[in-house]
């Protein structure tokens, strides 16, 4: 596994890589020194996955994960109790407390390679040729407030477009994201989502039944009772892609 160390404090970082060094199945490929660094190197070396330390001047690691538009798996670093507990509620996959202990990274590979290997199965599953589209199994991270999670796209139902935001429908919550809904329809694979109006896009999975509705148009009921309107402009491109 390919593994990015993001931490201000040198020897933090030199500390964490040694201990990484120690295990056959983890290839450090790089580390950054802030969150601007880290950004561009995610974007260049493509990490499966990044130990990010939580406190960081300027920008924190929550700040990073806000501004990426794949995020690949986290553990989470930190020196500080309140972090960490903040980190496991966000759902990471794990988190180590500073001074980095040997058996408790240890612990973290092991489970995140189970991850790894799952995700692998499902991906193998799904025959998608996307390019450096987002698939349904990238996940995204969402930040609300005090609030965060990661969440897979598969789990996502419905993208609605609110001024300068985006309201992310998943499980019952409806948080917002500050990006605008035309540049996140060009980074979604289309096979998966689509553009029902400028002010929504589904997930095409999550389609439960289509009636007509005024003008030409359609109205979609997603599972879980969501009834978005497609516009007419799009309505027969929409009945071709569910071959209606």
């Amino acid at each position: 596994m390919r593994a990015l160390v993001i931490d201000d404090e040198r020897l933090a970082r030199k500390e964490l890589i040694n201990l990484l060094s120690q295990h056959e199945s983890v290839e450090v490929v790089g580390e950054a020194i802030n969150v601007d660094d880290a950004k561009d190197k995610i974007e260049k070396l493509n990490p499966d996955v990044i130990f990010l330390d939580i406190q960081m001047p300027e920008k924190t690691g929550f700040d990073l994960l806000e501004e990426l538009d794949i995020v690949p798996h986290v553990i989470f670093t930190t020196a500080y109790d309140e972090y960490a507990l903040k980190a496991f509620q966000v759902n990471a996959l794990d988190y180590l407390l500073k001074p980095v202990e040997a058996e408790r990274l240890a612990e973290a590979l092991k489970r995140l390679q189970v991850k790894i290997t799952d995700q692998q199965r499902e991906e193998s599953q799904i025959s998608v040729d996307s390019g450096k589209k987002l698939s349904l199994q990238d996940q995204v991270f969402v930040k609300d407030g005090d609030r965060c999670w990661f969440v897979k796209l598969v789990n996502v139902r419905l993208f609605e477009s609110d001024g300068n935001y985006i309201k992310v429908y998943f499980d019952n919550n409806k948080p917002m994201i500050h990006k605008s809904l035309n540049a996140l329809d060009e980074r979604l694979d289309e096979k998966s989502f689509f553009r029902a109006s400028r002010k929504h896009i589904i997930n095409l999975s999550w389609v439960e039944g289509i009636e007509p509705w005024f003008n030409g148009g359609l109205v979609v009921t997603l599972k879980g009772g969501d009834r978005i309107e497609v516009s007419r402009r799009q309505a027969a491109r929409f009945k071709d892609m569910m071959s209606l």
